[in-house]
C-alpha cells in the first residue's frame, strides 16, 4: 500500500477522533455554526477561509499582542472549553493554550513532530497549505453537512497559496545576496523554501535577550557579506535591530513574521515581505 503524505495521514487520524465527538455537541447558540478556538491570527485565518459562514472563530491572541507564550484569560479558557475544535501549535509556542486544549479534548496541534523546535510553519506557503488540508478535513468530520463547502473553499485557498509560492520562488531566484539578518529565528521555513540563509539575533522566541557576543559576530558578518539590511518586526521593539544596524552601518527594514492580525490577509502580507527581501538582497 502506498504511503500517505504526512499531512493527509495526520488529517485522517484527526478526523477519526473528531467524528467520535461530533454528534454530541450542541451549537444551537451559534446558529448551528462550528465553534473554533484558534491560538493566533494565522490559525484563525485558516479556519475562517475554510469554514466561511459555517464557523464561528475565536482568536485567542488579542490585537497587537505577540502570540508567543500568550496567557489565556478566563474568557479564553471558556472559549476553548466550549469549542468544537481548538487549533494550536505545539512545541512550546503557546503552552497555556496547549494545556487548555488537551483538557478540552477536542484539539488539533498543527505541528508535525519534526517541527517542535520551530513553529513558524506559516512562513512557507506550501507548509501552510498542508495545515489548511488538516483543518479542512477536521471541520468536515465535525460537520459532514458542510464538507463539500469546506473542500471547495480549501481548494481555492490552496490555489492562492500555490500561486504565491511560485511568485516567491521566481522573485528570490536571482539575488546578489542570500543572508537575512532577522530579529528572531522566525524565518527558517521561508529561508529553506527559497534558498536563503537566516542569521537571527535571538532564537525562536522574540522575548529572549540577545547575547552581546552574538551581536558582535552578526555585525562582522554584515560587513563581511555585504548585507545591506537588518530586519526588525511589526510586533516587537526594533531597539536591538536598530542598534545592530548602527554598529554595522546598514539600514533597518520590517520583515513581518505575520504573527498578528492583518488588514488584507496572508498572501498580501507575504508579497510585501517579498518586495522587502528583493530590495535588501539585490534581486533582479
Amino acid at each position: 500500500m502506498p504511503r500517505r503524505p504526512a499531512a493527509v495521514a495526520m488529517a485522517v487520524a484527526v478526523a477519526g477522533v473528531l467524528l467520535g465527538t461530533a454528534g454530541c455537541r450542541s451549537t444551537a447558540d451559534d446558529g448551528g455554526r462550528v465553534r473554533v478556538a484558534a491560538g493566533f491570527a494565522r490559525l484563525s485565518e485558516l479556519a475562517e477561509r475554510v469554514g466561511g459562514d459555517r464557523v464561528r472563530v475565536s482568536d485567542l491572541t488579542p490585537p497587537g499582542a505577540e502570540p508567543h507564550d500568550v496567557e489565556l484569560s478566563s474568557t479564553d479558557i471558556d472559549a476553548v472549553d466550549d469549542a468544537d475544535l481548538a487549533l494550536y501549535l505545539g512545541g512550546g509556542f503557546q503552552p497555556g493554550l496547549a494545556e487548555a486544549a488537551h483538557r478540552a479534548g477536542r484539539s488539533l496541534d498543527l505541528l508535525k513532530p519534526a517541527e517542535r523546535k520551530d513553529p513558524h510553519i506559516w512562513l512557507d506557503p506550501a507548509r501552510y497549505a498542508e495545515a489548511e488540508t488538516v483543518v479542512e478535513r477536521a471541520l468536515g468530520a465535525i460537520d459532514p453537512g458542510g464538507a463539500a463547502g469546506y473542500r471547495r473553499r480549501g481548494a481555492a485557498f490552496r490555489s492562492e497559496l500555490a500561486a504565491l509560492d511560485h511568485e516567491m520562488k521566481a522573485g528570490l531566484a536571482t539575488c546578489q545576496r542570500h543572508e537575512i539578518v532577522t530579529a528572531h529565528a522566525a524565518f527558517g521555513y521561508l529561508a529553506r523554501r527559497y534558498g536563503l540563509l537566516q542569521e537571527p539575533v535571538t532564537g525562536v522566541s522574540p522575548e529572549a535577550e540577545p547575547d552581546p557576543r552574538r551581536l558582535a559576530r552578526l555585525a562582522d558578518l554584515v560587513r563581511e557579506k555585504g548585507v545591506t539590511t537588518v530586519f526588525s518586526e511589526r510586533l516587537v521593539s526594533p531597539r536591538v535591530a536598530e542598534a545592530l544596524a548602527r554598529e554595522a552601518g546598514v539600514r533597518v527594514a520590517v520583515l513581518d513574521p505575520l504573527e498578528g492580525r492583518l488588514k488584507d490577509g496572508y498572501a498580501a502580507a507575504m508579497r510585501r515581505n517579498l518586495a522587502t527581501l528583493r530590495t535588501a538582497l539585490g534581486c533582479t
